[in-house]
């Protein structure tokens, strides 16, 4: 898998969906640090050395207790965050769902694991970007999105989504 070129930091979120088109998807109650209180998808940082993929499923297994192997992780989107107020905390964040794996989700230092139906995931919970890029991902859609944060770093100042053929990278 080609790496993003994108000066921003790499990152990774990991979304396991159970059913077919999904009908349920296992979220993070994050406990502390960045976005603390809010649900989220589980991932982090890719570390020095480490392909995004590996961090993927690296990060899955340290926050939820799950364990994938990196074949079982579909690519979904690329999703580019920028906070100009807090620019440490811009990044590019790949996204894959999840739909094998080994194990529970099991709380973790930094997560509290919680299945929700699809038609009731707590948007109003989440970061404020995760009500655009979602839905498309569990409808099966490929997307590259862009979201530019006001200096508040909660509010979406500007977005972009589009369709991604990643054949083209």
């Amino acid at each position: 898998m080609m790496e993003h070129r994108d000066p921003h930091r790499n990152a990774t979120l990991c979304i396991p969906v159970r059913g077919d088109p999904p009908s349920e998807v296992l979220l993070g109650l994050k406990k502390a640090g960045f976005g603390a209180g809010k649900y989220t998808g589980f991932g982090g940082k890719v570390e020095f050395k480490e392909t995004v993929i590996q961090a993927a499923a690296r990060e899955l297994e340290e926050e939820s207790g799950l364990q994938v192997s990196e074949q079982n992780l579909q690519l979904m989107g690329l999703l580019l965050f920028l906070f100009p107020a807090q620019p440490e905390w811009s990044q590019a964040v790949h996204v894959f769902l999840v739909r094998t794996w080994e194990g529970v989700p099991q709380e973790s230092v930094e997560m509290v694991p919680a299945w929700f139906a699809v038609n009731e995931i707590p948007f109003g919970r989440m970061w404020q970007d995760g009500a655009h890029w979602l839905p498309p991902i569990l409808a099966g859609e490929r997307i590259r999105a862009r979201f530019l944060f006001h200096e508040d770093n909660e509010t979406i100042e500007s977005l972009e989504i589009e369709s991604w053929d990643t054949t083209e990278d």
